[in-house]
């Protein structure tokens, strides 16, 4: 039997009991038992994963709930229409009368398309607001040629704001557009 290997019978280095290995010879150090939390670790970060997965959800929900208006309406025009004096004192109803202006701009030239959607927005609540709303763009046959989603951030009580985006539409004419939800939050 070689020299560097114990007896089969007998005890083993570094084990209870076996005294002190022979010189020379390497061991393992003896520490402390070591303590097993991995599992309390484990379901505690995955418990803390669970609540930020419900409370994303919560949020999700109550935003995509929303206010409930999702009717569609006609887009405000910059042509005034025959209006009752009645109707001229009263004040706007509602967060959507804050959309004062939304149409198509035809900016076309030399044979290029070119059409745009402009709006203008004048915040009547008595704090800083955002806007978003969506809107569609259909032919005088009721086919619907284009949608978009629009955002106006920061706006201060009694400030007026304008925007334009580009769009697809290959002609203005008789095109009509319409508002399909609008909303209007508090900015941070």
């Amino acid at each position: 039997m070689p020299a560097s290997e114990p007896p089969a019978d007998g005890p083993r280095w570094g084990s209870p009991g076996s005294g002190p290995a022979p010189s020379g010879q390497w061991t393992s150090p003896a520490g402390p038992p070591q303590k097993k939390q991995r599992g309390r670790a484990c379901l505690w970060g995955c418990s803390g994963a669970l609540a930020v997965v419900i409370v994303i959800v919560v949020v999700v929900l109550v935003i995509a709930q929303g206010d409930g208006n999702d009717s569609t309406t006609p887009a405000p025009s910059t042509a005034t229409t025959g209006t009752t004096s009645r109707e001229k004192t009263q004040e706007p109803r509602g967060e959507r009368a804050d959309l004062i202006g939304f149409q198509l701009d035809d900016r076309s030239d030399a044979g290029i398309t070119d059409i745009w959607v402009a709006w203008t927005i004048k915040n009547s609540s008595g704090g800083q607001s955002d806007y978003s709303w969506d809107w569609e763009a259909v032919d005088p046959g009721g086919t619907r040629l284009a949608n978009g989603s629009q955002l106006e951030t920061d706006v201060q009580p009694g400030q007026t704001a304008r925007g334009e985006y580009p769009t697809t539409l290959k002609s203005a004419k008789g095109i009509k557009l319409n508002i399909t939800s609008f909303n209007r939050t508090a900015s941070y």
